[in-house]
């Protein structure tokens, strides 16, 4: 009961901001209620706070009690989404596939896969030495693990 009306009131929070999107929600076995959303151009104070005003004042405490938690996607947090990929093209990000781990910056997302672009260290085709290439790899979203932003600072 809790959780569909939770559901409902957060759908109609996310149609009046388009740019915000799911990424969990949870209700504990304590009513405690969990939201963490991500945004195309990132997710401000004031947005977590108009979808915390937007479920909270639809609920009843009188009702069921309970607690509410909206938070923004952690820039630490790996990418779980398509949509969050999209909006970091031009990071760098580290993937942890079935095949082992790559380093390199994110290019292109669609909605079937990654393509990762990095330089590396191979020994020269002919003589001695190294030279610097450029490398290019599409990754299906279903051989990756996990991802997550590489932050500089």
């Amino acid at each position: 009961m809790l959780k569909e009306k939770v559901e409902s009131l957060l759908g109609k929070a996310l149609e009046e901001h388009p740019s915000l999107f799911l990424i969990d929600f949870t209700i504990g076995g304590d009513n405690t209620i969990k939201v963490v959303l991500d945004g195309d151009k990132g997710v401000t104070l004031q947005d977590c706070m108009d979808v915390s005003r937007a479920i909270e004042h639809n609920l009843d405490r009188e009702v069921e009690d309970f607690s509410l938690e909206v938070a923004s996607a952690g820039a630490t947090s790996p990418l779980k989404m398509p949509r969050q990929y999209t909006k970091n093209i031009g990071r760098k990000l580290k993937v942890r596939t079935d095949s082992g781990e790559l380093e390199g910056t994110l290019v292109q997302a669609t909605e079937n896969n990654i393509t990762l672009e990095w330089k590396a260290r191979e020994p020269k085709p002919v003589g001695k030495g190294k030279v610097t290439v450029q490398k290019k790899r599409d990754i299906p979203f279903s051989e990756i693990q996990e991802a997550k932003v590489i932050l500089k600072f």
